[in-house]
């Protein structure tokens, strides 16, 4: 079987031990742990490529290498592959939090009125140093800490982190607050409470949850799967996607969703998932 190329790290140089076997001619690296020091980076599937995937303020990556001034990297939250410019990264201490607010913005000192260094999406991961009237403090400035919580509490209502992103602009490859695709707000939701999600729709459909026979009732949280989309359900009669079709994150009712994809050419819905069970 050719193996995924988004999830071997590996590439015409390098690669990871464990491919020792199957991956034959290159040098076989022990990766070294950084984060993503960006706001936000495009994870490419070439250097100078196209986007496939973003990373947020945070996100810990292992490097395999770093070649002409792009670093070579495995996510460590859902194992994809491809390369970030090498000035988007450092090494960091471990997250103490997470953005919980849609977005936030970090400040150069602890004071409202202070100027704005950086703009934070939704899942963005921070080390804090200390917190201080309403703030906390971090290396790269003060953030408001009712935009906070800390990584070990999780959410645990997907459907309501997914409704941080209503109106967000449709944006194919995007994961963040500023631009996010379907399966981009399936990981961001799922990730936020604490469940491990891949990256892209068809291996969500694979990974996540369990299979629901066609025609079973479904219930808040539930993914409904199409070739190359996915949606959650909010209630009896709405889900919720990031879609081209309003090029945003929008609610759309389940029935005219189903029907509107399939007129379209998306053809019909492919599998039903349960991913919170008894959670």
């Amino acid at each position: 079987m050719t193996p995924d190329r988004r999830l071997t790290p590996a590439n015409k140089r390098v690669a990871d031990p464990s491919l020792r076997d199957s991956w034959a001619g290159v040098d076989y690296v022990d990766p070294q742990p950084f984060s993503v020091h960006w706001p936000l980076v495009d994870l490419m599937n070439v250097p100078e490529g196209h986007r496939e995937r973003q990373l947020l303020f945070g996100d810990g990556v292992d490097v395999y290498e770093v070649f002409k001034g792009w670093a070579f990297v495995r996510s460590v939250k859902d194992g994809y592959v491809g390369y970030v410019p090498n000035s988007s990264l450092a090494q960091c201490p471990a997250p103490t939090h997470r953005v919980t607010a849609a977005s936030s913005h970090v400040y150069r000192r602890a004071d409202i009125k202070s100027m704005d260094v950086m703009r934070l999406s939704h899942g963005c991961l921070l080390h804090v140093m200390a917190e201080a009237d309403g703030f906390a403090q971090t290396a790269d400035g003060y953030i408001a800490l009712q935009h906070l919580g800390r990584v070990q509490d999780p959410k645990t209502d997907p459907v309501s982190e997914a409704k941080l992103y209503l109106d967000t602009p449709y944006l194919w490859g995007g994961n963040s607050r500023f631009g996010i695709d379907c399966s981009g707000l399936i990981q961001a939701a799922l990730l936020a409470c604490g469940i491990p999600c891949p990256a892209d729709s068809d291996l969500q459909e694979i990974a996540l949850g369990e299979r629901l026979d066609a025609g079973s009732t479904l219930t808040r949280g539930d993914l409904i799967f199409w070739k190359g989309h996915v949606a959650m359900i909010v209630d009896d009669t709405r889900l919720i996607h990031a879609n081209a079709h309003a090029m945003a994150t929008c609610y759309e009712d389940i029935d005219t969703a189903i029907a509107r994809i399939a007129q379209q050419g998306g053809g019909e819905v492919t599998s039903l998932k349960r991913v919170l069970g008894d959670r």
